[in-house]
């Protein structure tokens, strides 16, 4: 099982070592190692969880064009890894169902997709979050922040897509809102302080916004 994880890590880390929107190697290796916390604490399957959080986002939209193939490269791969049927099945259903999709998602059933869920939200609150959120902004064309556009609601996964939208007010159509969608107690309990974390920072820069600082 170690030396599957190992080959699969160094073969995502291939991947995604270039990728310049904050889903790059670094974001799931954070997530592999906040994985394996919570895994042990919440009595998953950890190598089910392990495999799942390398390879959540090898398939994502967000990164490919052509999601089908991505989603057949990542198969592939646990196939010739030699995974068995019902695990690599396992492990596919939890990287297809844990993105966000604008909270349209679908509830989550099994407790490993739930760990890995809680890791990769857990990456994207809190000072990291943060980084990441601008670093995904810039490069998708998003502006900083303008205050004559407001942050959107409730979302279809299309109108979440369209990165119509500032980078603040990203955090209010999804950061925000995560500490409380968290699965675990464990992932709840890490993301408390990730979220007061970011609520200092929209003070802070609110105040500076405003030339109060």
């Amino acid at each position: 099982m170690d030396g599957i994880i190992q080959k699969t890590a160094s073969f995502v880390r291939q991947e995604l070592e270039n990728e310049g929107s904050g889903h790059d190697w670094w974001h799931i290796d954070r997530v592999t190692k906040m994985t394996q916390r919570i895994a042990e604490e919440e009595g998953a399957n950890k190598f089910i969880c392990v495999m799942a959080a390398l390879l959540h986002d090898l398939a994502d939209e967000k990164l490919n064009e052509d999601v089908e193939a991505a989603k057949e490269k990542v198969e592939d791969w646990l196939i010739h890894m030699g995974v068995e049927e019902v695990t690599r099945q396992h492990i596919i259903d939890i990287t297809e169902s844990i993105s966000f999709k604008g909270g349209n998602g679908p509830e989550l059933t099994n407790l490993e997709a739930k760990v890995v869920q809680d890791a990769d939200r857990l990456d994207a609150i809190g000072a990291i979050g943060i980084a990441r959120c601008f670093t995904y902004g810039g490069s998708v064309g998003n502006v900083v922040y303008n205050p004559e556009v407001q942050p959107r609601g409730t979302m279809t996964h299309k109108e979440y897509r369209n990165n119509e939208g500032t980078s603040i007010n990203h955090f209010y159509e999804k950061l925000l809102k995560l500490k409380d969608l968290m699965n675990t107690k464990s992932g709840y309990e890490i993301a408390n302080s990730r979220h007061e974390f970011m609520e200092h920072f929209l003070n802070e820069f609110f105040d500076e916004w405003k030339g109060k600082k």
